[in-house]
């Protein structure tokens, strides 16, 4: 019985109302990290998705169960402003339904036919903005809030939105860093302890981490690795605790911060793993703060 209770009161509090400035600084920021990530390949069309360039041989399976063939090149030019606009458009807030679920179906299919350059980006993206095309994440902040507004000056703005839709990054957040953490206890990273030191050495390294490389002391790099590993195993737990929710906000943003300074390329991902973290677990008066004066449950 007390399982019981303790579910529907879990339940109950997952969907509670939550401050909308979650979902709107989200909305805001992600589809531009995104577009950011994706600028390089959006840059050669022809070569990323045409049958100009080089394609992997469409071989199956459970891995990728889907091989979708190259397209002729004024397709693959199409995609790319599809992509731009959609994602643009997004951010702003013009025709939010719309322009969410164009983008996230694009997102899906260049993900699907960019095989060899597919990152974690490439994967996690449609899922975030089908999440944002589900809610009313243009409600607020964006052009069609303000087109709503000079039709019916009196039209209310929302504040609240129901809990889940908060919920689902909140959930989704942790359950990453956590198969992560496990990922990498069942490589290296319990045995050697300089496998995080090793990282910096390939064709990603940056000056900073260039000079980390040569000048942090060697157990520096054994505390890190500990420190990255006990961060992302118990993340379910320091997200869920209050008093070490603000702990984890931080060391996760800088996490992701080191992690965008050393590792060139992979700084958008970094952008956007901060933008996640940012909207889901920042204090929500600092969100609302550029929405409206008032507050609003967290």
């Amino acid at each position: 019985m007390q399982l019981i209770v303790f579910f529907e009161n879990a339940v109950a509090a997952m969907f509670r109302p939550r401050s909308i400035a979650r979902l709107v600084a989200l909305r805001i920021l992600a589809p531009l990290a995104i577009l950011g990530f994706m600028s390089s390949r959006i840059a050669y069309p022809d070569d990323w998705l045409s049958d100009l360039g080089f394609r992997v041989p469409a071989v199956t399976g459970w891995q990728q169960p889907i091989s979708l063939p190259p397209v002729p090149s004024w397709a693959a030019w199409a995609v790319c402003v599809a992509l731009v606009v959609s994602g643009l458009a997004t951010s702003l807030g013009a025709l939010t339904r719309w322009s969410s679920a164009v983008f996230a179906a694009l997102l899906a299919y260049v993900a699907l036919a960019d095989r060899l350059a597919a990152f974690t980006v490439s994967k996690i993206a449609p899922v975030i903005v089908l999440v944002l095309c589900l809610s009313p994440s243009g409600a607020r902040a964006s052009i069609d809030a303000w087109w709503r507004h000079r039709r019916d000056p009196k039209a209310p703005r929302p504040a609240l939105v129901s809990g889940g839709c908060v919920s689902f990054f909140q959930i989704m957040l942790p359950v990453f860093y956590v198969s992560s953490g496990i990922a990498k206890v069942k490589g290296d990273w319990l045995s050697e302890p300089y496998v995080l030191w090793t990282h910096l050495h390939d064709s990603y390294q940056t000056t900073v981490s260039w000079l980390l490389a040569n000048h942090l002391p060697a157990w520096g790099w054994t505390v890190s690795q500990g420190a990255v590993l006990v961060f992302e195993c118990g993340a379910p737990l320091w997200f869920a605790l209050p008093f070490t929710r603000r702990f984890a906000l931080a060391f996760g943003v800088t996490m992701h911060l080191g992690i965008g300074l050393m590792f060139g390329p992979v700084i958008w991902f970094s952008l956007l793993m901060i933008i996640l973290l940012g909207s889901s677990y920042a204090p929500v008066a600092w969100l609302e703060r550029v929405l409206t004066p008032t507050r609003a449950p967290a």
